[in-house]
């Protein structure tokens, strides 16, 4: 038996995948790099990066993203003697990989009509959407512990090992902290998630604070940045990637803002009301209402990713043990008291 698929209905499948991964994730990750740079410099009353330009313009140092993947793509890409080669160029692409599938979950938006015509604006739309971008966030560990250990160093391997022990902690915080916001949905699906909250005119951080500080959390310390970036801190501590260069280098760094993207997106859908801007019946529309519906998803991820830029300038780096503590002692059995809290505020009140 075959299914045929109208060709209209994989033409825009495809063009929101790739304004999902291309248009959000690698502009996002590019420009998040410059924020960086610039957001670090007011925090410390620096200039910041300013020299590369075009034509002698500047703008404010955001060629530099420009001059970074040049320097990246044509360096060279050194591998050690003694690693396992197809596994240490597998390890990056895996990483990177899990967070750009992620991206092309997100509901960037609800449904639209446009000339009688039904179009869902979310790019992969599944009823399991919230377990499996968690499933696959925490599939990429793997690139990591792939990464130290194809290395061939003693040391990249213990970096490697730290990531794991790191990841896996929160991985189980992230799941926590959101069973008693999913609960409360009696969805997986995002879509429904954010129709839930738009229906009853209420966001999740309101109906679930405690869970939103808590992903909010643990979701920093899965993105493997400061004060959460024990497996790859250069300045004291010897990293999972000590022997990757170039390119591959260049992986797992945008592999940490993909997944900062995808937190704060995860974020946006189930306590940030998503797409929904209050006081506005946006699916009715029609096209205007599916710009400004992205554009809303887009601005609360911004927002969200600005925050995380400032607890990454702020806070100092936590000493392991401290960090495994936060994890297992501290975030994983308040979430679980959260979910017991819920589960019994629902039933008595139903």
């Amino acid at each position: 038996m075959t299914f045929a698929i109208p060709l209209n209905d994989v033409l825009f499948t495809t063009a929101k995948v790739l304004f999902a991964v291309v248009g959000v994730g690698l502009n996002i990750a590019g420009f998040l790099g410059w924020v960086e740079r610039k957001q670090s410099a007011v925090l410390q009353d620096r200039i910041g990066a300013n020299r590369a330009s075009i034509f002698g313009i500047k703008i404010l140092g955001l060629f530099h993203p420009i001059a970074d993947a040049i320097k990246m793509l044509t360096k060279e890409d050194f591998v050690p003697k003694g690693a396992m080669k197809p596994l240490h160029g597998l390890a990056p692409m895996i990483s990177l990989g899990c967070a750009m599938f992620c991206l092309a979950a997100l509901p960037y938006g609800g449904t639209v009509v446009v000339a009688g015509r039904l179009y869902d604006l979310q790019p992969i739309a599944l009823p399991m959407g919230v377990p499996l971008v968690l499933a696959t966030l925490a599939f990429g560990v793997h690139g990591v512990v792939m990464a130290g250990y194809a290395s061939g160093s003693n040391y990249g391997l213990l970096g490697a090992l730290r990531g794991a022990a790191q990841m896996i902690a929160y991985e189980v915080c992230l799941a926590s902290a959101l069973a008693g916001l999913l609960f409360i949905y009696g969805t997986l699906d995002f879509s429904e998630a954010v129709l839930w909250q738009v229906t009853h005119g209420v966001w999740g951080i309101v109906v679930q604070p405690l869970a939103f500080i808590l992903f909010l959390t643990a979701g920093a310390a899965v993105t493997k940045r400061t004060p959460f970036d024990l497996p790859e801190g250069e300045s004291e501590i010897v990293g999972y990637h000590v022997e990757y260069s170039g390119m591959k280098f260049g992986m797992f760094l945008m592999t940490d803002f993909f997944e900062s993207i995808v937190i704060c997106g995860v974020i946006t859908a189930l306590f940030l009301g998503g797409w929904s801007i209050p006081g506005l019946d946006l699916p009715s529309m029609g096209p205007l209402g599916g710009f400004l519906m992205v554009n809303s998803f887009i601005v609360k991820m911004l927002l969200l990713l600005f925050l995380l830029m400032q607890l990454r300038w702020t806070l100092p780096r936590f000493r392991f043990d401290q960090l495994l503590d936060l994890g297992w002692k501290n975030l994983l059995p308040l979430s679980l008291l959260n979910f017991l809290a819920t589960a019994w505020v629902v039933y008595l009140w139903r």
